[in-house]
């Protein structure tokens, strides 16, 4: 699917090696990026997120004056973007930690600037395809959890609740297709627009922490449950039942 007017949309590139956010800013204005803010530090990058509205964020992990999951925790207060982190550590432990912080992809480094386009354009992808199939729909309720598409919020009776990007977009596909089982595969293909290959502890991540900010006791969920061996669904009772 065809992403539609680039330069409508503004990217913050975070680093605090010049050279790659120089490298980073040629590869997506030859793309057709016109908006791009860059920042060297995380009370920089924290600053523009909160002065601008930014489709997605590319943050590396190792900075200055702070690291960047502490900057993620800190943009998450402000934005649902969808955060990229840049990595020099490859353990899958700290994929973890930046997907549960509240980012959205991991790209190690050293990498490809053209591996970084086209993960930002996925992101990108999965934004637009989210908007425009809940196009009209005011919100999506269940118990007493309440899901606005429109403009990203989700209430857990009337606290509002902070999910990143992904963890929204995990949550309206499940709610808005209730009882329906959806195995890991689809799941990869639907939200992250990749293949599944690689994403299992991803899933299982986001499930996760899914589940800590909507169930009453995480440990024995009553909306998002496991169906051994073929995947995930968002059960939804009958009241009358």
């Amino acid at each position: 699917m065809p992403l539609k007017g680039l330069g409508n949309n503004r990217v913050l590139l975070v680093d605090d090696e010049v050279e790659i956010l120089d490298l980073l800013e040629t590869v997506l204005r030859k793309e057709g990026f016109q908006q791009i803010d860059k920042a060297v530090s995380g009370q920089e990058a924290i600053a523009l997120s909160r002065k601008q509205n930014h489709d997605v964020i590319v943050l590396d992990i190792m900075l200055p004056d702070m690291d960047g999951y502490q900057v993620c925790q800190e943009i998450r207060k402000v934005t649902f973007a969808p955060i990229i982190f840049l990595s020099a550590k490859s353990d899958e432990i700290d994929k973890l930690l930046g997907l549960g912080i509240g980012g959205d992809d991991y790209v190690t480094k050293p990498f490809s600037p053209q591996e970084v386009l086209y993960r930002i354009k996925a992101q990108m992808r999965r934004t637009e395809y989210l908007s425009e199939s809940t196009a009209g729909d005011q919100k999506i309720t269940f118990g007493d959890i309440t899901i606005i598409p429109d403009t990203g919020e989700v209430l857990k009776g009337k606290q509002p609740l902070t999910l990143t990007a992904k963890e929204l977009q995990l949550l309206i596909y499940l709610a808005g297709h209730p009882n329906k089982i959806f195995s890991k595969s689809r799941i990869c293909e639907a939200v992250w627009g990749e293949d599944y290959i690689g994403l299992d502890n991803t899933i299982m991540v986001h499930i996760r922490r899914l589940r800590e900010k909507i169930e009453d006791d995480p440990g024995s969920p009553k909306w998002i449950k496991t169906v051994k061996g073929l995947g995930y669904k968002l059960e939804v009772r009958d009241s009358s039942t």
